[in-house]
């Protein structure tokens, strides 16, 4: 089944054949939590959730006071308890939480994510009980037993491990400059040639992809033409970051160019929000030194691993979990300063006038 069933402000969706198999349990799994801190300085619930039937089950999520989220979850006595410090996080940033479960493997684990900073911290535990698809149903579908705090972005649940960490930000057809031409981004192959943002041929050490649901931060924007040298209209991520260049930015920032996320750009002429798909696939290549692509005409990142192959267990968790861990490169951090939202916008509206 993959991906089953999303919870969001526009929409509650469970998948026909999960509702087919309402009475069978799910042995292995994943549930997203996307949610903003919340604007208050006192304990605050995001999610609770509680069944009492002949598989208890008790789901709460809190914001706590100093800056902490704290994930519980009890299964008919078997308790998980985790508390996340998240001290420098600003109010209404986005945070995210993972549950994934493999009863037959006898693990699981919890992972904490900030995906505007790139952080993401996972701890792992042992013999994680199965959930009732009922359960699943009740949580997503909503009803008696279910508090969603109004800063819950969207829930998302799926029958696969799902990964975490670093994760493609462009749509799977954007076109990405090859020596050949342009080529769409998912028919990229470890070994083809790409043209960088400075013009040099740079070889794809691996090229990842993803499906995931289009909500939250996952939620494609589209980038409009001519805007940012584009040639054709193209949709990313909206945690894509673009690299900006010119006298405005010079003049502002005192840096020849910088880096901006896609989402930070939404507002004007530039940046419009197409109509959402349930689900949406994206892809992006890993550069021995995270060059920059040519995409359709603008400069953009390629992925950014940072030093993931020196810790194990993110590696474990990460969508580069199967690959030789050999062969995965060591990014430092960018040499270019990377906006924060309100500058980008001063940017964008600079560009405006």
């Amino acid at each position: 089944m993959s991906w089953f069933a999303i919870c969001g402000s526009d929409e509650n969706w469970i998948a026909p054949e999960a509702l087919e198999q309402a009475e069978s349990l799910l042995t292995r799994g994943s549930i997203l939590f996307e949610t903003r801190y919340p604007q208050s300085n006192n304990a605050r619930p995001l999610v609770l959730f509680e069944a009492d039937d002949d598989w208890p089950f008790q789901l709460a999520i809190h914001a706590l006071p100093g800056g902490a989220i704290s994930f519980s979850l009890d299964q008919g006595g078997e308790v998980l308890h985790k508390v996340f410090n998240c001290t420098e996080t600003g109010r209404g940033d986005i945070l995210r939480l993972t549950y994934t479960w493999d009863g037959p493997l006898r693990q699981g684990r919890l992972a904490f994510e900030k995906p505007d900073h790139g952080q993401t911290a996972v701890v792992s535990f042992d013999s994680p009980s199965p959930i009732p698809l009922w359960h699943m149903h009740r949580l997503m579908q909503g009803g008696e037993g279910r508090y969603l705090s109004p800063e819950v972005i969207f829930m998302a649940a799926s029958s696969e491990i799902e990964p975490v960490g670093p994760l493609p930000t462009l749509m799977a057809d954007t076109p990405v400059a090859t020596p050949y031409g342009y080529r769409p981004v998912q028919d990229l192959k470890r070994g083809d040639l790409v043209i960088s943002g400075s013009g040099d041929s740079v070889p794809v050490l691996h090229n990842v992809t993803r499906i995931l649901p289009a909500r939250g931060s996952f939620a494609p924007i589209r980038l409009c033409a001519p805007y940012f040298g584009l040639g054709q209209d193209i949709d990313v991520s909206p945690m894509q970051r673009l690299v900006l260049s010119g006298s405005e930015v010079e003049y502002l920032f005192g840096h020849e160019s910088v880096l901006v996320q896609a989402g930070h750009l939404a507002g004007g002429p530039a940046v419009q929000r197409p109509a959402l798909p349930r689900f949406v696939s994206y892809a992006q290549p890993i550069l021995p030194q995270q060059e920059t692509l040519n995409v359709a005409g603008t400069i953009a990142e390629s992925l950014y691993v940072g030093r993931l192959r020196r810790k194990p267990l993110n590696l474990a968790a990460s969508a580069l979990a199967t690959l030789d861990r050999g062969t995965l490169p060591e990014h430092p951090p960018s040499a270019r300063p990377v906006l924060k939202s309100l500058d980008a916008i001063t940017l964008a509206a600079y560009r405006a006038a």
